[in-house]
């Protein structure tokens, strides 16, 4: 079983950058695809960014694209989130999860639409 554990949040000033890190603990992390998810206060959980459990395919939610980037290590066992010129709206709390390869990719941020989750990291960008 594959256990998540996120890092990298913290406290920013608008237009600045933050590198989120996904670390993946137990067995056979690269047969997982996926996901950053992230939600604000007040406001739904919402979809970020994923990638394919071999990173070859990418995709990011509007509103982050040209900022953030997502990107895998299978041999580190770790899904990263770039994230640059970052605004205020991007405070939240920042979450990593993972889809079985089996069950295709899906962008989207349903709980029950990934089969692991970490414990969210925060992020604060102040204006």
């Amino acid at each position: 079983q594959v256990q998540l554990v996120e890092s990298g949040g913290g406290l920013v000033q608008a237009g600045g950058s933050l590198r989120l890190s996904c670390a993946a603990s137990g067995c056979c992390f690269s047969n997982y695809h996926m996901g950053w998810l992230r939600q604000a206060p007040g406001k739904e959980r919402e979809f970020v960014a994923a990638i394919t459990w071999l990173g070859g395919s990418t995709y990011l939610t509007d509103s982050v694209k040209g900022r953030f980037s997502i990107s895998r290590d299978n041999a580190k066992n770790t899904v990263y989130l770039q994230m640059n010129s970052l605004k205020p709206e991007d405070t939240a709390v920042y979450y990593c999860a993972a889809r079985h390869k089996t069950r295709g990719l899906r962008t989207t941020a349903l709980y029950d639409e990934y089969d692991l989750w970490g414990q969210g990291t925060q992020v604060t960008v102040s204006s």
